[in-house]
């Protein structure tokens, strides 16, 4: 079984599947910095001075100034405002993806079409390659070379 196991961890798909959620997790935290602090302050200064990080409902009925004012002194809180940044770092993390495929897929050259049939010249139905009859119209047709 430890052969096995390892065998496993060898594999190429393995290791290339632990160096993408290595290279994952540190563009997660790029694109949590750039929401959190380069596109939420201007969104949040444009409907007027909101910081949606900040936001949330005390499920206790007491009033707080802020989340963190909640947080210690131990009050229940569901916290959309952090739920609202997490929705827009997805967004962008998808976006970003998107755009990455796009690009590679440009660079990929298409695939090779194998042709393994001919058009028949009397009724222009599809024939294989070395047929010298068509099946359709009963024609002889030349072979191919």
């Amino acid at each position: 079984m430890l052969r096995e196991f390892r065998e496993f961890i060898a594999r190429g798909n393995v290791l290339d599947l632990a160096v993408a959620v290595v290279i994952g997790a540190a563009f997660g935290r790029i694109v949590t910095s750039v929401v959190n602090d380069l596109l939420m302050p201007p969104i949040g200064l444009a409907i007027g001075g909101a910081d949606f990080s900040d936001l949330f409902i005390a499920l206790n009925g007491m009033t707080y100034a802020s989340l963190a004012e909640a947080e210690a002194a131990g009050a229940p809180t569901i916290n959309y405002g952090r739920f609202l940044n997490t929705v827009i770092e997805f967004l962008i993390v998808a976006f970003a993806i998107f755009l990455l495929i796009r690009q590679v897929s440009r660079f990929r050259a298409p695939a090779a079409v194998s042709v393994t049939t001919r058009e028949c010249p009397f009724c222009a139905s599809a024939i294989p390659l070395k047929a010298t009859r068509c099946p359709l119209c009963t024609s002889e047709v030349p072979v191919s070379a």
